[in-house]
C-alpha cells in the first residue's frame, strides 16, 4: 500500500499543470481555456498577476497533453510543476502577493504591524493597548478570544464576548482586527467580527480548517506548526490556496528545538526561504516566537533586517497580571520605542544608503 500511495501522489505532482497567457491575451482568451479545461473534466483556478495571467489546473488523474492549450488564443505556454506545493510556488506566480485589506496592505514595501493583546480581557484593557497601537501607526490589531492551550485549566479566552469588545476597537480606532478561529464554527465568528482569519500553530495541519478558511472571504494568516518544516508549513497554505482563498499570510512564530533558553526557537531563516520557494507574504512573531520579552525587540528588529514583510507583536499594560502569556508582553512604552526601531532599519532596507568609496 504504501507503494500505490507513493506512486499515485508522484503521479498527481506530474500531472500539475500551469497555463501561463500572454501579456496580450484578452479576457475572452481566458474564458475559452477556461471552457477548454472544464470540458476536459478539470477545475482550474486563475491567477492574476500584476502583468500578466496564469491558470492552473487542478484534479487532473492523467498526463495533460500541454499541446491541447498552446495552440489557444492568448497562451504563452503550459507548463508542468513538479513540487508538491503548485499554488504557493512561484514557478505558479513569479510576482509577490500583496494581501489588501481595506487600505491597510501586508507585502509591500510598507513594513506591516500587527499589535495588540495576546487574548482579550476587558473592555479596558484592549482599549488602553488599541489607542497605543493607532498612536504608533500600525494598521492590524490582534487579540485573542480563544486561547487553546497546552493546560486545559489556564485562561482559554472570552469568546463571543471578546469578539464584540474586537469590533468595537475597529469601530472606534479604525484598525483592522486579526484574531483566532480554532474550528470550522469559529470561522463564522471572525468573519462577523474580524478582518483577518488567524490559523493558528496548533491548527496548521486541521485540514477540515483549512478548507473552511479556504472559502472564507477575509485573508488568512497561517502561523507556522510548531514542528513543522517549511514545505509542511507551504502544504497547509495549499490547502487554503486550493479552496480559492488566494489571500494567504505566512508566520513564522517559531519551532520546537532542544534549545531551553526561551520557550521557541525563531527561525528567521524561514524568512529568505520562504521568498525564494514562495509568493506569499511572510511576518514574523518574535513574542511567541521568544516567550521572553527581553527577546523581543532584538528578534523583532532581526526579522525586519532580514526582509520579513510584518511584525506581530503583543503588548498588555500590566504584563505581570496578564491573564495569558504576560512573560512575553511588551509595556506600551517599550513598544512605542521598538516601534521607531522597527521603521528605522526597515527604511534602510528598502533604501540601503549609497556606498561611498574611500580612497586610499
Amino acid at each position: 500500500m504504501r507503494l500505490a500511495f507513493g506512486e499515485s501522489l508522484c503521479k498527481n505532482v506530474l500531472n500539475f499543470m500551469l497555463i501561463v497567457m500572454k501579456r496580450s491575451a484578452s479576457d475572452d482568451d481566458v474564458t475559452r481555456v477556461l471552457a477548454k479545461i472544464e470540458k476536459l473534466g478539470f477545475t482550474s483556478k486563475v491567477i492574476d498577476g500584476n502583468s500578466r495571467r496564469a491558470i492552473a489546473i487542478i484534479g487532473n488523474d492523467g498526463a495533460i497533453d500541454p499541446t491541447k492549450f498552446e495552440s489557444l488564443s492568448g497562451v504563452a505556454e503550459a507548463i508542468r510543476i513538479t513540487k508538491p506545493h503548485k499554488l504557493t510556488t512561484r514557478e505558479a506566480h513569479t510576482e509577490n502577493t500583496i494581501v489588501a485589506i481595506g487600505d491597510a496592505v501586508i507585502g509591500g514595501e510598507d513594513l506591516a504591524l500587527i499589535a495588540g493583546v495576546c487574548s482579550v480581557e476587558s473592555p479596558e484593557q484592549v482599549f488602553e493597548v488599541a489607542n497605543i497601537v493607532k498612536k504608533s501607526g500600525a494598521r492590524f490589531f490582534r487579540g485573542g478570544a480563544y486561547k487553546p492551550r497546552t493546560s486545559p485549566y489556564a485562561f482559554q479566552g472570552l469568546g463571543e464576548e471578546a469578539f464584540k469588545i474586537l469590533a468595537e476597537v475597529r469601530e472606534r480606532f479604525g484598525l483592522k482586527i486579526v484574531t483566532e478561529a480554532i474550528d470550522e464554527k469559529s470561522v463564522d465568528l471572525v468573519e462577523k467580527f474580524a478582518d483577518v482569519i488567524q490559523i493558528g500553530t496548533r491548527n496548521m495541519q486541521n485540514y477540515s480548517l483549512l478548507k473552511r478558511a479556504g472559502r472564507a472571504q477575509l485573508p488568512v494568516l497561517l502561523k507556522r506548526g510548531m514542528s513543522a518544516t517549511v514545505d509542511e508549513w507551504l502544504l497547509a497554505a495549499e490547502y487554503i490556496l486550493s479552496e480559492g482563498n488566494s489571500r494567504v499570510i505566512l508566520c513564522e512564530r517559531g519551532i520546537r528545538t532542544f534549545s531551553n533558553h526561551a520557550r521557541n526557537t525563531l527561525d528567521l531563516s524561514a524568512v529568505p526561504a520562504v521568498q525564494r520557494m514562495s509568493h506569499l507574504p511572510i511576518i514574523i512573531d518574535p513574542s511567541h516566537g521568544t516567550g521572553k520579552n527581553y527577546m523581543v525587540a532584538p528578534l523583532a528588529r532581526a526579522g525586519v533586517a532580514v526582509g520579513a514583510n510584518g511584525i506581530m507583536l503583543e503588548i498588555h499594560p500590566h504584563p505581570e497580571n496578564a491573564l495569558s502569556d504576560g512573560s512575553q508582553a511588551l509595556t506600551p512604552s517599550q513598544y512605542l520605542q521598538l516601534v521607531g526601531e522597527l521603521n528605522a532599519i526597515h527604511k534602510l532596507i528598502i533604501h540601503p544608503l549609497k556606498t561611498v568609496a574611500i580612497s586610499s
